[in-house]
């Protein structure tokens, strides 16, 4: 066991097993007592490195995040602490690991329930090799103005409160973690505070007993006097009798035990011991005033700690700042217990057997559509979901699939296919016949001055379909429509358009990207759930775009797992398909 002081103004520790709380506790303490270096130099979690971002005052710093024990101490050399915040399964493990590293000289113990056989092996190795154990099932110990491990002293607040922020006269060492806080006001409340508080946890067998911290106590010159607090049942206040009369008289306060032998035994040895926990402070006050008054003590000056910046989120619970938001969300919220779609939990939607169309219309339109709106979307994307090897996007992906290339590079690749030639022409189509109705042109008038501005007519014309060898698809979104949908009338516009257009040449046939931006018209006006503005809106926007573009991937990334599956070699274009020319 060490004999003096086991900790300083630049004590470093190390931290295993990592939480957040704890951690930024330490710092602000840090902060508080004005050291010039955090007292965390790193951070060990198993299997994980790189750092992890905290704060010193208003400073963020990054510590260091190591994958071990060995790593980390290798790393911060002058790190002698090790505070252990494992579960009490691999607790006994890590801080036997850690007592081994030359480096390391006090090991502190969170866990609660270590087994007593493993508890026992590192009192055994921590004694022969003189170092220290603080547990298990200890909140830690601090050194005011110095140093504290993890939660000890609880928040800010009760540390300025206890005045813990500067160092003070008095030694206290405790079984109780709990019980450490209200002696630690308790005392700052009559004397002129703690120099160094240690709680030696309530397992069994703890790491070092109470005399072994009061021994050590005696060998500090600031510690002018010491408080003890035991506890009901065991034995090891009567070490402290032994411990007393090693430090020639020091005084000590004590719990009063069931056991009147143990309070005798210490009053023998010297120690002032009240009759009552009530009259504990009363005793404590008395003992300090005499001590000042025989000149052994000289009461710490006051100090003033600068205060500790608040974290945001505290901060804005408690009202007490604006901060902006980066982004704003109308269509979904993962704040509560489930998420929810524009309000709508996702509990509800599985259980009112909501589909895709739903689920669109609540991310993408925020509100429910009618089922006949939601069940047309579906088709749309059943339809659009794929068109074959040959089409741009999915030449693209199946390319990629076969460089070697992941899904989402796959996909991504064909994605971007998509524009004014493929695929876009849905929303083009949605565009300009929406403008031709709104604005009264015939058929003759729109698709004349389309040809004057030298555009082609969006949604009209196919490479294959001919007037008289319809598209199936364009018909089946049609029968839908007629069977559903209240109103046509921009579908009944782009039917007469192309009855122009099919005088002019027989493949000018409404096509299928034309079906769905005239009919997706029809959906938003004749709902009755969108106002011009929003429909003028959602066309501008390109959410008809958005369509194709969910619905082709499903076939892009159909396409990739295709190529995956059939293990294709990298992809080389034929020479005998290029035309090479000078």
């Amino acid at each position: 066991m060490a004999s003096g002081q086991l900790f300083s103004r630049n004590t470093q520790a190390l931290f295993y097993n990592y939480k957040q709380l704890p951690i930024q506790r330490m710092l602000d303490f840090d902060f508080l007592c004005g050291r010039e270096t955090p007292s965390v130099a790193g951070i060990i979690n198993p299997g994980a490195e790189g750092f992890q971002k905290l704060f010193f005052g208003q400073e963020e710093i990054a510590i260091p995040v190591h994958s071990s024990i060995e790593a980390a101490c290798s790393a911060h050399p002058t790190a002698d602490v090790f505070i252990n915040f494992a579960s009490f399964r691999s607790a006994a493990a890590s801080s036997m690991s850690a007592l081994k590293q030359p480096t390391i000289k006090v090991v502190a113990i969170i866990a609660e329930g270590v087994p007593e056989s493993d508890t026992k092996q590192l009192i055994a190795y921590a004694r022969t090799n003189n170092k220290v154990v603080i547990g298990p099932a200890t909140v830690g110990g601090i050194q005011a103005g110095a140093f504290k491990i993890g939660d000890t002293a609880g928040t800010i607040d009760n540390i300025i409160q206890c005045k813990l922020y500067r160092p003070g006269s008095v030694g206290f060492v405790s079984k109780s973690g709990g019980m450490s806080n209200e002696l630690y006001n308790t005392i700052a409340r009559v004397t002129d505070g703690i120099y160094e508080g240690i709680a030696i946890g309530g397992d069994v067998f703890p790491g070092s007993t109470l005399s072994d911290h009061i021994l050590r106590f005696n060998n500090i010159p600031q510690v002018k006097m010491m408080v003890v607090l035991g506890e009901l049942g065991g034995r090891d206040e009567y070490s402290l009798v032994e411990a007393l009369k090693q430090g020639k008289g020091a005084k000590s306060g004590g719990e009063l035990e069931s056991a009147q032998a143990k309070n005798q035994a210490l009053r023998e040895a010297g120690a002032v011991v009240p009759t009552s926990y009530e009259a504990l402070e009363g005793a404590i006050k008395e003992t300090f005033d005499k001590l000042v008054e025989e000149g052994k003590i000289t009461p710490v000056t006051e100090v003033t700690p600068p205060p500790i910046p608040e974290d945001l989120n505290s901060a804005i619970k408690s009202g007490k700042v604006r901060a902006p938001t980066h982004i704003i969300s109308t269509i979904s919220d993962d704040r509560g217990e489930e998420p929810c779609y524009a309000g709508v939990p996702m509990s509800t939607i599985v259980e009112k057997g909501f589909g895709v169309g739903d689920v669109i219309s609540l991310l993408w339109f925020k509100r429910s559509l009618p089922r006949y709106c939601t069940q047309f979307i579906e088709i749309c994307i059943m339809l659009c979901a794929d068109h074959g090897p040959c089409v741009s996007g999915a030449h693209n992906t199946i390319v990629t699939a076969r460089a070697g290339k992941d899904l989402v590079s796959s996909l991504v690749s064909g994605l971007l296919t998509i524009g004014p030639r493929f695929g876009g022409a849905i929303d083009d189509a949605a565009r300009y016949f929406k403008d031709a109705y709104d604005r009264g042109l015939s058929p003759y008038e729109f698709v004349e001055s389309m040809k004057k501005k030298g555009i082609r007519v969006p949604g009209i014309g196919h490479r294959i379909k001919r007037g008289d060898n319809r598209d199936k698809r364009v018909e089946l979104l049609q029968q839908y429509a007629h069977t559903h949908f209240p109103s046509m009338k921009y579908m009944e516009y782009a039917i007469q358009v192309e009855t122009y257009t099919l005088s002019k040449a027989n493949n000018l046939v409404l096509n299928v990207d034309g079906a769905i931006g005239s009919l997706f018209l029809d959906l938003l006006a004749g709902s009755g759930m969108f106002s011009k503005q929003e429909i003028d809106e959602i066309v501008e926007i390109g959410y008809l775009n958005g369509l194709f573009v969910l619905a082709r991937s499903i076939g892009l990334i159909g396409h990739t797992f295709d190529q995956k599956r059939l293990k294709q070699p990298l992809y080389r274009h034929p020479w005998e398909d290029v035309l090479y020319t000078k």
